[in-house]
């Protein structure tokens, strides 16, 4: 190209982005401008490296050695302050401000042990995450300890003097020795602390292992299906199932590879599941389950079956004709080999779904670039909440990589709220997971009166602008980043008064409420409107388009559904009274009553159930808070998604709490009604009712 030539491409690239510049002057906040330009590298040689998180120990991996030290060596002081401080507020307070101290290592630490870029910073923290793990363990089996909290809970005098806040905190408290094991003997005791240490480790090893790729020899494949997997010399390493691809063959392949045992891992898995059975009922439970479940809204595994059974008897028949479509679109595509198998499952709801909806994510994602949707939150936010999200640049050494964008959260009348750490771009050996991590929890701190900001991460696998382009979204992408976002508001909004019960420290199957309720924002048009425009020409989303994408998820969704109860319902059965058969026979089993679709020889899905480390025994959660969130839309905000006064009530009566409150309260003061599952039920149900204006929208269009 000439120098002329090149000049005037330059010209004419740094023109349309003047061009978008200048719109966004009226249009956007500094935060969706900050999110669609492109990160530059810090030339940080003469600044002061403050250490991650602004935590000054953390300028280097050796750090988390010293915080560790301090914060154990704090616990000692704090442990004496507790036991003997006079029963009352302050023994509560003592409680938590011990649990706070190890709360802010550990916390941060089991962030960088799984998400740094640094293998030197990532093994540091992981031995942190295990020193602070079995220093809370013996605190949690410490005699003088308890009894110092129950010389408080044995009072009805003074329990009555108590706040609920605290009153509820200290029952928390107690339930966390009880559950260790407080009561046994110490030969006991010192029984259930070596199961809890031994179950960090394989907590540990079995969450590695289920996300490592398999292996075969290039020569046991078709030629032509290399090029779809990653070449290790003579080997063909798959790491995943391949669900979006649209030859048959890959899919099968990618299924039987990617799930083939491993007998190290189910060794690790099986013996995680008997230690979790024997710490159980060592400590007075009749399952892990039993266990696992008290204090959430589900309450036992028995109700959570319950569920799940009537669930899959109000589904059968749709779930029966989503698979008959499914067989059909495959008989279509693929006359040969027509059976219907689960590895076709996600890819033919997906073909449907286009087909019929016309929802290619390439039409879309023009309209969502990355800094648009976080302008759209920060709209939504200040709708609801008067809340706004504010960029901030980090100090030197406090992000572990160069495109980490900072966020202050900022009320119109409380000032700020915390602070929301956005790692969302790929980024080599990163995992490709969407999740938060609290990295410090908010409390009312006694000593000085003021409020300790929460602070969080947030984590998406999102592609990097581009030269010419914004990091664009599929829907998907999009209605993710609303989800995880909806955890940070969980955290950023509460103001409770103790640490320990702090954002989405709550019931498991309450804390996805929060995140599930934004999926319904991202795709309510009256919501999209304010912020879907075409990067390009500025175009706002056709509202068409937007219906039809709600629409969309209504086909095959109960077989969507389905495969979830199966899931859970798998979890469920790990998690109660041992059986006599193998995990391979138990998933076998649930497969065939709960899901439909046929069970593939020399195949261990379990053995990629990650959610079994975080979720054991709580799987079920997202379909129960799913439940939740469908009716606290329907009857608070379908009508006006930006009210204010129910965007007040909605912070007021659940996201202010944490879990300070018991979940099914929070959910009955929001509804002004108790559900029983029943209701839940039949809301997930009537999530499936097509909308028929949408048809009407499209036939007019």
């Amino acid at each position: 190209m000439s120098v002329s030539k090149r000049l005037l491409s330059c010209m004419k690239r740094r023109s349309l982005w003047t061009y978008l510049r200048s719109r966004s002057v009226t249009t956007w906040s500094p935060v969706g401008a900050a999110f669609n330009a492109r990160p530059h590298k810090r030339l940080e040689l003469f600044e002061k490296n403050v250490g991650l998180f602004g935590v000054p120990e953390l300028s280097s991996p050796s750090g988390f050695q010293v915080a560790t030290k301090k914060a154990l060596e704090n616990s000692h002081l704090l442990l004496d302050k507790a036991c003997s401080s006079t029963p009352g507020v302050d023994t509560v307070t003592a409680f938590d401000q011990l649990s706070d101290g190890l709360c802010k290592v550990a916390d941060l630490a089991d962030f960088v042990k799984v998400q740094h870029p640094d293998p030197a910073y990532r093994e540091a923290a992981r031995k942190t995450c295990i020193e602070i793990g079995t220093a809370v363990e013996k605190l949690n089996t410490n005699v003088e300890l308890c009894k110092s909290l129950k010389n408080l809970l044995d009072r009805p005098d003074l329990v009555a003097q108590l706040d609920p806040d605290t009153r509820r905190v200290a029952e928390l408290f107690m339930f966390d020795f009880e559950i260790s094991g407080i009561h046994l003997d110490e030969r006991l005791r010192k029984e259930a602390v070596m199961l809890h240490v031994k179950l960090l480790d394989l907590n540990n090893e079995f969450l590695v292992g289920s996300h490592m790729p398999n292996r075969i020899a290039r020569s046991s494949i078709p030629e032509h299906l290399h090029l779809h997997f990653a070449s290790e010399g003579s080997f063909v390493q798959v790491g995943g199932l391949h669900a979006d691809a649209p030859d048959d063959l890959v899919r099968e392949m990618a299924y039987r590879i990617y799930l083939y045992p491993n007998a190290d891992l189910m060794e690790c898995l099986e013996e995680l599941l008997r230690c979790r059975y024997k710490l159980a009922r060592l400590v007075g439970y009749e399952t892990y389950g039993h266990r696992a479940l008290k204090g959430t809204m589900a309450a036992t595994p028995e109700t959570v079956m319950s569920f799940l059974q009537l669930l899959t008897n109000k589904l059968s028949d749709r779930t029966a004709k989503d698979f008959k479509i499914m067989r059909d679109m495959k008989k279509k595509l693929n006359p040969r080999n027509s059976e219907l198998m689960p590895w076709d499952h996600p890819y033919l709801s997906g073909v449907l779904r286009a087909e019929r909806y016309n929802i290619e994510p390439s039409l879309y994602s023009p309209y969502f670039s990355l800094g648009s949707c976080m302008e759209g939150l920060n709209i939504l936010f200040s709708r609801l909440y008067g809340v706004s999200l504010m960029s901030e640049h980090p100090s030197a050494g406090e992000v572990w990589s160069d495109d980490v964008r900072k966020l202050a959260v900022v009320h119109e009348t409380e000032g700020l709220l915390g602070y929301i750490y956005c790692d969302f771009f790929q980024r080599k050996e990163k995992p490709n997971q969407d999740c938060h991590f609290t990295i410090r929890g908010g409390r009312r701190c006694q000593d000085t009166g003021q409020y300790q900001l929460p602070v969080v991460v947030l984590m998406l696998s999102l592609p990097h602008p581009t030269r010419n382009a914004p990091t664009l979204l599929s829907p998907g992408m999009m209605e993710n980043l609303f989800h995880e976002m909806g955890h940070a508001m969980h955290s950023m909004l509460g103001r409770t008064r103790y640490q320990h019960v702090t954002g989405t420290r709550c019931a498991t199957d309450f804390a996805e409420v929060p995140s599930i309720l934004m999926e319904y924002f991202a795709t309510d048009y009256r919501v999209v409107s304010h912020f879907a425009r075409h990067y390009e020409t500025g175009q706002p989303l056709p509202e068409s388009m937007v219906a039809r994408l709600c629409e969309s998820k209504k086909m095959c969704g109960a077989a969507d559904t389905q495969l979830q109860i199966f899931y859970a319902a798998l979890d469920q059965i790990y998690h109660g009274k041992p059986q006599s058969c193998s995990t391979t026979e138990i998933l076998q089993e649930m497969q065939q009553k709960f899901y439909g679709l046929p069970y593939t020889p020399n195949t261990a899905w379990q053995l990629r159930f990650s959610h079994l480390i975080g979720y054991g025994a709580k799987y079920y959660s997202y379909l129960m808070s799913r439940a939740v969130a469908s009716m606290v839309w329907k009857q608070c905000f379908l009508q006006d998604p930006l009210n204010r006064e129910m965007g007040e009530r909605y912070r007021r009566e659940m996201l202010a709490h944490g879990g300070a409150k018991e979940p099914m309260l929070m959910v009955e003061g929001m509804l002004q009604r108790r559900p029983t599952m029943e209701d839940f039920v039949d809301a997930l149900v009537s999530e499936l009712q097509p909308n028929f204006e949408t048809f009407i929208m499209d036939s007019e269009s």
